[in-house]
C-alpha cells in the first residue's frame, strides 16, 4: 500500500540517540544518560497511592473528554497558586501528553495548508506534527542576543500561528513579561493565533517562568504532568483555551482521543496534592545546573545558553566539529556518555550545536562530567 505524503516527517533523533545507548546497555556497558529530557525521578507517591486506592475501589472506564472535572478545577487552581491568574475550569482540556494537546490546538486552529511560525531552535515535534497535518513550519532563526527566542520584529506577517515554549528545549532560556507581552500583542495585531508551550514551567532557578495567560485570554497554554511532576510516562498533559474556543476542541477531542487515559487522570489529582516532592527535585536540578555551569566550560564545552530553566545546557560546539551526530556517537562509543546533536532542534546550525540533559541524579552529572573530561582531553592528545 501507498503511504500518505503527510506521512513522510523527519525522525526524532533523541530517541535514536536514546535507541544507540540501550544497545550500549544491553551489550553491558554502563551509560551516563544525558540524551533524554526526562526526569530520573518517578511519580509522586500520593500520585500512586491514589491511583492505587482508585484501582481497588472499581474499574476505571472512560471519563469525559475534556478530563475529570476534579482534575480540571485542581488544574485551575494551580495558576491561582502559581501565577495569581483566575482561570475557569471549564477552559481546561486535559490530555494524552502534551503531543495530544499540540494535535488538538493545531488541528482546532489552523487549516491544511496554513503555516505556523515556530522558534529554531526548538522541540522538533512542532514541526514534525504539524507538518502530518499538512500545515507548513516556518523557522524563525533565533538569536543569543534575543536568548534564543523569537523576536516580535521577525514574525512573518503571512503565517497564521506563533508558538513559544519558555523554558525552551533545547535552550532552557525563558522570556520575561515584557519579551512574552511584545510577542502576544504582535500576534493579536496581526491575527496571528498564539500557542504558549509551558511545560517546563515550574523548573525554573533565578526567577519564576511567566505563563502567557498573565497577559492575554486569548491564546493557547500547553502544559504537562511529564518534567515537573516527574510523569512522562503516564502520558497526561492539559491546555487552556479561550472561552469559545472550548466546545471546538471538546468535539475534536471526542473523536480523535476519546478521552485522556483515566489511571493517568487519577494520578496527576495525587501528584497535584503533591509538590512539596516535586520541590525537591528542583533543588537537585539547580544543583546540577550550576555544576554543569562550572565544569562544562572547563572541558571545552564553552559557548552556552543561558539556561534559565528547565534542566539542559545547549551549547555551541561549532569550534570543535560540523557535524554534531557523528561527535555525540563518538562520544557515546568512547567513554559511554549519551547526549544530543542539535539536529532535532534546528535544521540550519544543528550540525554544530548539542544538548546536555542534567535531569538525572547529581552523582549521574558527576560522572559524566568525568568521562567528558576524559574524551576531550584525549581529543586534545590526540
Amino acid at each position: 500500500m501507498k503511504t500518505s505524503r503527510r506521512s513522510n516527517v523527519d525522525p526524532f533523533i533523541v530517541m535514536d540517540v536514546m535507541e544507540a545507548a540501550r544497545a550500549a546497555e544491553d551489550a553491558g556497558r554502563h551509560v551516563i544518560h544525558m540524551e533524554v529530557g526526562q526526569p530520573s525521578t518517578g511519580a509522586p507517591a500520593n500520585a500512586r497511592a491514589k491511583l492505587a486506592a482508585a484501582m481497588e475501589a472499581g474499574p476505571l472506564g472512560y471519563t469525559v473528554a475534556l478530563g475529570l472535572p476534579e482534575l480540571r478545577r485542581a488544574i485551575a487552581g494551580l495558576y491561582a497558586d502559581w501565577y495569581g491568574v483566575s482561570v475557569d475550569p471549564s477552559r481546561v482540556v486535559v490530555t494524552s501528553g502534551s503531543s495530544g494537546a499540540f494535535i488538538l490546538a493545531f488541528t482546532a486552529l489552523f487549516d491544511a495548508g496554513g503555516k505556523v511560525a515556530l522558534g529554531e531552535p526548538g522541540y522538533p515535534s512542532y514541526r514534525q506534527i504539524l507538518s502530518a497535518l499538512d500545515i507548513e513550519p516556518v523557522g524563525i532563526q533565533s538569536t543569543p542576543e534575543n536568548r534564543l527566542q523569537p523576536a516580535p520584529a521577525q514574525i512573518p506577517d503571512d503565517v497564521d500561528g506563533l508558538i513559544v515554549a519558555s523554558p525552551g528545549n533545547p535552550s532552557g532560556t525563558m522570556l520575561d513579561r515584557a519579551a512574552m507581552a511584545a510577542l502576544i500583542e504582535t500576534c493579536a495585531a496581526k491575527g496571528i493565533s498564539f500557542i504558549s508551550d509551558e511545560i517546563y514551567h515550574g523548573v525554573h532557578y533565578d526567577t519564576r517562568a511567566v505563563t502567557a495567560l498573565e497577559i492575554s485570554d486569548d491564546v493557547y497554554v500547553i502544559n504537562s504532568f511529564s518534567k515537573y511532576f516527574s510523569m512522562t510516562g503516564w502520558r497526561v498533559g492539559w491546555m487552556i483555551v479561550p472561552e469559545d474556543h472550548v466546545r471546538v476542541v471538546e468535539r475534536l477531542a471526542q473523536n480523535l482521543f476519546i478521552c485522556p487515559p483515566h489511571a493517568a487522570q487519577i494520578a496527576a489529582l495525587g501528584a497535584l496534592e503533591a509538590r512539596d516532592a516535586c520541590e525537591a527535585h528542583i533543588e537537585v536540578y539547580a544543583q546540577n545546573r550550576a555544576l554543569m555551569m562550572q565544569e562544562l566550560p572547563k572541558i571545552g564545552f564553552d559557548k552556552i545558553a543561558p539556561p534559565d530553566g528547565a534542566f539542559y545546557i545547549y551549547a555551541d560546539v561549532s569550534d570543535l566539529t560540523q557535524d554534531s551526530r557523528a561527535f555525540c556517537a563518538q562520544i557515546l562509543d568512547e567513554v559511554g556518555v549519551a547526549v544530543t546533536p542539535g539536529l532535532d532542534f534546528d535544521p540550519v546550525r544543528g550540525a554544530q550545536t548539542m544538548r546536555f540533559s542534567y535531569a538525572r541524579s547529581t552523582a549521574d552529572i558527576h560522572e559524566g562530567l568525568s568521562r567528558l573530561h576524559a574524551f576531550m582531553s584525549n581529543r586534545t592528545k590526540g
